[in-house]
């Protein structure tokens, strides 16, 4: 996994469980992950939203000549969780022997919201852990007209250490760390014995308790503003119940026209590149079996990893520059009633648009839903909206079964059944949606929390880091597996039960020895892969397809578009470049009995089976990341495969 190695973090440094821990904690939308960006040098994804970090990071820092390990833990309003992320919080900071556990703390404030981040504050304060408040956003209060003073905030938290910041731009961290060196000098206050109260109803009368107070503080502190409360002529626009959807539909439709678009050739020089890569090494080295692994199962699993980059960063480029403007907020709160009654929520929507363009960054992008529910309802279904790699086999299946004619004197047939495929794919997903929100049993309450940011131009550091790691988290997490998948489906296809089936001299009816892709199309029916194939035909009949077919679909688990090209090898096609020779092989193919294979029915049957399949293992292997365990992409497989059937045997049934 040589690949890998450089993208992983030094470990050496990382056991360093000598050293002092620094926990950094917020509540959502406080600069906390631009802070642990400007501390330690790493980049992650920094959002506008809450639930944006989901796991807790972690780096070694040099503060004032001491080496520190710094932890960035998950957004939270409260130690009393509600969400997975403050459960990750409450799970740490209740156990003082955890590894994870702080001895000093580094909380930030937004200034401008403060009333709400003051309960994290006060509770953290409970604890006896020594603390650095950060009062953060300071440019931002000053622009919307707010003053303070810090001085009631030192009188009610006297062992706290206070230090003003900006952690977007980076300024006043020289500040801070003399802070925590400050607070490095203050020991644990063991007089405070923290309790955390188990029930909701004590939970819940110690919050009445506390809100009170802090909201007498937060007037305190703020000593004067002159806000203006009025709404911006922008949110009139964006927030508007009509426009602000036709806005947001133009914007989407505007991001993956480019997606599509530009991450096309980027997309071709890799898949260019790594095929000449592969046909080099095969004629550069000796033949034999590593000679073949090398070329056809490691290098073309890389391409796999590869070819999917251009669109994860291109589509994650625009969307965080949407996030850094401050618009996709806004997307959030306009969409939120709408897919609400489907057991989704507005943080939804962006996933679920993204995965038009791939399902990948579509899965990724859902860790800015906080509740688990609503997120794993999201990962669920984001799959059967229509990616981009579903085009090639519906353009192919479309061409074969499909006149080119018009209807209503200016319709294309062809164009219709394209849009319909997309239409019934997101159809599916809010109705497959609404049943696993009838199926999850979660007491975790849906709300949405959402404190608008103003509107103000990318920091494009932010948004070179969203890039930088969504894509590294793709190909070091889930290229493994694909990389792993790949191998598995080159061996699959290159053994049969004679051995290596490339070795095999077969012939045809006639006796005549076979030649290039007649040959390679017999090898592969010798193979294990196209003995499954056959044996898998029984089950696949009542769909209308034969074994052949079934050698594609297995094969398209590795991307859905290797469908066109496995059918252009099991059908003896020279070049899959130009489609009319596949379809004409196709139109010529016939069941054992001497029927046509590919009637209309048949091409229909295709069609919706691969709207439902999960026919995608990178997909999988995002999946299996994002949920930290097999158990749901092996659920999606299982459902999305019994769903894909059933619709396709019905689609044959009534058109045969």
């Amino acid at each position: 996994m040589f690949l890998f190695a450089w993208l992983k973090p030094n470990a050496s440094k990382l056991n360093a469980c000598s050293l002092k821990k620094i926990g950094i904690f917020g509540s959502p939308n406080t600069g906390k992950t631009s802070l642990f960006n400007r501390l330690t040098g790493l980049r992650q994804h920094v959002g506008n939203f809450p639930g944006i970090t989901v796991d807790v990071k972690k780096a070694i820092v040099e503060i004032e000549g001491e080496s520190f390990q710094v932890f960035d833990f998950p957004g939270a309003y409260s130690v009393y969780p509600k969400s997975n992320e403050e459960r990750q919080v409450f799970e740490t900071l209740k156990d003082s022997s955890s590894s994870g556990y702080p001895d000093i703390g580094v909380i930030l404030l937004d200034i401008t919201n403060l009333e709400q981040n003051l309960l994290l504050l006060d509770q953290l304060n409970d604890l006896g852990i020594p603390l650095v408040v950060a009062i953060n956003m300071t440019d931002l209060a000053k622009r919307k007209g707010l003053s303070w003073s810090l001085e009631a905030l030192r009188k009610t938290y006297p062992s706290c250490v206070f230090v003003e910041i900006n952690s977007r731009v980076g300024l006043g961290l020289d500040r801070l760390k003399k802070a925590v060196k400050e607070a490095r000098q203050i020991q644990d206050d063991a007089s405070k014995k923290p309790v955390f109260f188990e029930s909701n109803e004590e939970r819940q009368e110690d919050l009445l308790r506390r809100n009170d107070k802090l909201k007498t503080l937060a007037k305190q502190v703020i000593t004067a503003t002159n806000r203006d409360e009025s709404i911006s002529p922008l949110d009139k626009l964006f927030l508007h119940p009509v426009l602000g959807y036709f806005i947001f539909a133009v914007v989407l439709l505007a991001i993956f026209q480019t997606v599509f678009t530009l991450a096309a050739y980027p997309m071709d020089w890799i898949d260019m590149g790594m095929a000449n890569l592969a046909e080099l090494v095969s004629n550069g080295l000796p033949k034999g079996i590593l000679t073949d692994l090398l070329a056809d199962g490691i290098i073309a699993g890389l391409g796999g990893i590869l070819v999917f980059i251009p669109q994860i960063a291109l589509l994650f480029f625009l969307l965080a520059l949407l996030e850094e403007s401050g618009y996709l907020s806004r997307v959030v709160f306009l969409m939120d009633r709408l897919v609400r009654p489907f057991g989704l929520n507005g943080r939804s929507v962006v996933p679920l648009m993204s995965s038009w363009a791939c399902a990948i960054p579509g899965v990724m992008a859902a860790r800015t839903i906080s509740n688990w529910k609503e997120r794993m309802t999201t990962i669920f279904v984001a799959p059967l909206m229509s990616c981009s790699a579903r085009l090639p086999v519906y353009t192919l299946l479309i061409a074969l079964v499909i006149p080119d004619k018009e209807v209503f004197g200016f319709l294309n047939l062809q164009g219709l059944t394209l849009f319909a495929l997309y239409a019934l794919g997101l159809v599916s997903a809010l109705l497959l949606a609404f049943i696993v929100k009838l199926s999850l049993k979660n007491r975790e309450r849906s709300t949405l929390i959402l404190a608008m940011p103003d509107y103000r131009a990318p920091h494009w550091t932010n948004v070179w880091s969203m890039v930088y790691n969504k894509t590294k988290s793709f190909v070091v997490d889930a290229g493994k597996i694909i990389l792993a998948f790949s191998i598995i489906l080159w061996a699959a296809s290159t053994y049969g039960p004679d051995g290596n089936v490339g070795e095999l001299e077969l012939k045809n009816e006639e006796g005549i020895e076979l030649s290039g892709s007649a040959l390679q199309s017999a090898q592969v029916e010798e193979s294990f892969l196209g003995i499954v194939g056959q044996q898998i035909e029984p089950v696949i009949r009542p769909l209308g397809y034969d074994w052949k077919i079934g050698i594609a679909l297995l094969s398209s688990f590795a991307a859905r578009e290797v469908f066109v090209s496995s059918l252009a090898t099991i059908y003896a096609v020279e070049s899959d470049e130009d489609p009319e020779p596949i379809i004409e092989s196709m139109r010529s193919q016939t069941h054992r009995n001497g029927l046509p294979v590919f009637t209309l029915a048949a091409g229909l049957s295709l069609l919706v089976f691969y709207v439902y399949a999960l026919q995608c293992m990178a997909t999988v292997a995002v999946v299996k990341k994002e949920t930290k365990s097999w158990s749901w992409p092996i659920i999606q497989l299982v459902v999305m495969g019994v769903w894909a059937y059933l619709a396709a045997w019905l689609v044959y049934v009534i058109l045969s």
